[in-house]
């Protein structure tokens, strides 16, 4: 299992990845990755999603891509001709929510000096200020090859704050991110500044980050694991990020819909582009 919590203070959100893979459906067993964040914010729900709006200055979390290492649609499900995939053949569609992205956050958040975007793995967008790596497999870190764009043509660098322990393992999938010095002559990477974190609190542009790591495997939660720790938690909202193609959208929120019903559980799939405001 990987927990890997971030906790913005004091207003608090939650970002949980902790990977379990099973071959069932995920209504009996866990089969689907899955990560999840709770946050407290007054929100308003619209075509069964959530979708709000609010004040250019204000503290914005913005889903960037809820999907995992794969994506949705998967290729090899759109070109399968004997097994049609119900999930992927959806997330072909245009505006589908059931369509996904790697799995990245971004918090922007205004200071007097301007709005800092601060990444939560690796996903694109024009400036950004700093990257926080929940965790080392290649959904959360595949990307920062695609921050040399940034850092040929916006920014200098840019600061990766990462564990020790996914450090360790960027230095052998990623070595000449990590040391430059193997690079050819006139050959272009990302320049990045890596900055180790531990468990204890850190600070990213005056923001708190709490990042708690607790690993035993190298899967992924399912949905009824995830349930498990929201009821632990007991956030006032929680919203699951992370979802392979067996997570039929419209299907697992109106299952997520009765929990609210029957137990008081406000919890539902996040997809790509939605935007929570939030105050700190």
């Amino acid at each position: 299992m990987v927990v890997a919590s971030i906790r913005l203070l004091p207003s608090p959100f939650i970002i949980s990845y902790a990977p379990r893979r099973f071959p069932y459906s995920w209504r009996s067993r866990p089969s689907s990755t899955i990560a999840f964040s709770t946050i407290h914010s007054k929100v308003s729900k619209e075509d069964g999603g959530v979708e709000l709006g609010g004040d250019q200055r204000q503290t914005e979390i913005i889903f960037l891509g809820t999907g995992t290492s794969e994506g949705v649609p998967r290729v090899s499900c759109l070109t399968n001709p004997l097994n049609k995939c119900e999930v992927c053949s959806k997330a072909a569609e245009p505006g589908n929510k059931n369509r996904r992205l790697n799995t990245s956050i971004l918090i922007r958040h205004p200071n007097s000096s301007g709005t800092q975007n601060i990444l939560i793995d690796a996903g694109k967008i024009r400036t950004i200020d700093a990257v926080i790596i929940t965790h080392s497999h290649a959904d959360a870190i595949g990307g920062l090859d695609d921050l040399r764009d940034w850092t040929n043509n916006v920014q200098p660098h840019i600061p990766i704050y990462v564990a020790k322990r996914d450090f360790e393992v960027m230095t052998k999938t990623h070595y000449y991110l990590v040391d430059t010095s193997v690079i050819i002559p006139g050959a272009k990477v990302s320049e990045l500044q890596f900055k180790i974190i531990s468990e204890e609190s850190f600070f990213v542009h005056g923001l708190k980050d709490a990042l708690r790591p607790d690993r035993s495997t190298s899967t992924h939660f399912g949905l009824p694991r995830a349930l498990e720790e929201v009821r632990k938690i007991q956030p006032k909202r929680t919203l699951f990020t992370g979802m392979m193609h067996l997570m039929d959208h419209e299907e697992v929120n109106d299952y997520l819909a009765r929990l609210l019903e029957s137990e008081g559980l406000d919890a539902q799939l996040s997809y790509d582009g939605l935007r929570i405001p939030v105050r700190l």
